[in-house]
């Protein structure tokens, strides 16, 4: 019986910290450059994928808090205008907080529905439903 107890332990401590880590979700950063007066975002595909919201629902709020036209170009977002990748990732994580992550229990299982002109934030994991207060 000891030498399961040791081989448990050992087993554990090969363990890597990123699988005993609680948060299952984490926002990807912002992968891009700069080209002349455009910036390019390459993981764009990655970013709305991991939300699973609309590509056009996420580039419509970059749009407005940015101040910046763009546009989807294959799986890039290209901006009109130099952006920098601090600047993104603020407003991708401020687009996390307002249209994906549950306001209750902060999980990332959600939906977006609209109910009598209202948009709601539905989480399928508690089941709490809430409006959202701003408008795209």
């Amino acid at each position: 019986m000891s030498d399961y107890k040791k081989l448990l332990e050992r087993a554990r401590k090969n363990i890597p910290k990123s699988v005993l880590s609680k948060e299952r979700f984490e926002i990807p950063k912002v992968k891009g450059h700069i080209e002349a007066n455009k910036t390019i975002i390459s993981n764009f595909k990655e970013i709305y994928t991991v939300f699973r919201r609309e590509p056009k629902h996420l580039l419509k709020y970059l749009q407005r808090e940015l101040a910046a036209p763009g546009y989807i170009q294959e799986n890039r977002l290209i901006f009109g205008r130099k952006i920098s990748s601090e600047l993104i990732n603020q407003k991708v994580i401020k687009y996390a907080e307002e249209f994906v992550l549950c306001p209750e229990c902060k999980k990332p299982d959600t939906i977006l529905k609209k109910e009598q002109h209202v948009l709601i934030i539905k989480c399928m994991a508690c089941g709490a439903k809430h409006p959202i207060k701003s408008k795209i």
